[in-house]
């Protein structure tokens, strides 16, 4: 190696250990580590927590890095995750892993949040890995009902009343109420993964996820989720970010990408065949000839939900 080569190595690991997140990442954040610092009894800690610090210092580096030496930490911190997240499905199994996808502003106290957190519970007692994005909303949802599993459904509902304070990640006690939730039902049982990034570092990533592979790049990201998610994928209520999702993973399908298609099922009949009416224009696209390999179903009932995803991981298991 170059003298020159030698001395930008030296600059770059002294760089690297200056930055305020771990470079050399092996293993996937829990949310103790992530809210390091965080005191639920303080508000105020959320600022000065190993989170915020990170994205504090995303910011001011921008969002897209200039600097060489700022970009490789990411870089290599974002290769730990991964390979932290490829262990994880290893351990797992990609075919037992559930996506639900929706948006992130989707209320505490909204009836899809509440349909989230039961159909993530009855999926996750199923034997089921649940995913999202892992931030607020229909992604917390998400997580809530893996945590809870095995519980009765009154104490789902008195989880539901008591982050029910804060009904947004905008409102004053978000995070407090879900570690206050956390507390008074702690479980070691299930695990559910989340998948945030920093570039959305505004809204707070979910506790309730057991694991969190948190991303500085967002592209990465999004296409994991969709990419690791062999059981299939739920799409609730969402805009723009959803149904860029929804498109995505019907191109994967359309060309059986790893060698099967996953069930996409479309929670809330009236938001997609009317409102937002992607259900009726893919069936379109199917019956045209346009896309093929769709295995697709529109509902508002959980039973729907669990009997598809249940067969076509049978079906799954017997293919391999």
């Amino acid at each position: 190696m170059k003298e020159l080569d030698i001395e930008k190595v030296k600059h770059l690991n002294e760089y690297c250990q200056t930055v305020p997140f771990s470079v050399v990442k092996e293993e996937l954040y829990s949310a103790k580590e992530l809210y390091y610092g965080y005191d639920p009894d303080d508000e105020e800690t959320f600022n000065t927590c190993y989170d915020s610090l990170v994205y504090k210092h995303f910011i001011e580096n921008g969002k897209v890095a200039s600097d060489v030496q700022e970009s490789l930490a990411r870089t290599l911190h974002d290769f730990g995750i991964n390979k932290a997240m490829d262990r994880f499905l290893q351990k797992h199994d990609s075919r037992k892993c559930i996506g639900i996808m929706g948006g992130h502003a989707k209320a505490r106290t909204d009836e899809t949040y509440r349909n989230i957190v039961f159909i993530s519970k009855k999926l996750t007692e199923h034997g089921f890995v649940m995913i999202s994005g892992g931030g607020p909303g229909a992604m917390e949802a998400t997580h809530l009902g893996a945590w809870m599993a095995g519980r009765r459904k009154k104490d789902v509902e008195d989880a539901l009343k008591m982050l029910s304070v804060a009904p947004t990640f905008r409102d004053q006690g978000w995070l407090q109420t879900a570690f206050k939730v956390i507390e008074k039902y702690p479980q070691k049982k299930y695990v559910s993964l989340g998948i945030p990034t920093w570039l959305y570092g505004h809204e707070p990533s979910t506790p309730f996820a057991t694991h969190i592979a948190k991303f500085f790049e967002n592209s990465k990201r999004e296409d994991i989720i969709l990419t690791v998610a062999y059981g299939g994928i739920i799409y609730t209520p969402g805009s723009a970010g959803t149904i860029q999702e929804v498109f995505q993973d019907a191109v994967q399908n359309h060309y059986l990408s790893f060698g099967f298609s996953s069930p996409m099922i479309f929670l809330g009949e009236q938001f997609w065949t009317v409102e937002m009416p992607v259900y009726h224009l893919l069936k379109y696209l199917v019956k045209t000839g346009k896309y093929q390999n769709l295995n697709m179903t529109v509902t508002d009932k959980d039973e729907d939900i669990i009997d598809t995803l249940v067969k076509f991981r049978d079906t799954l298991s017997g293919m391999h």
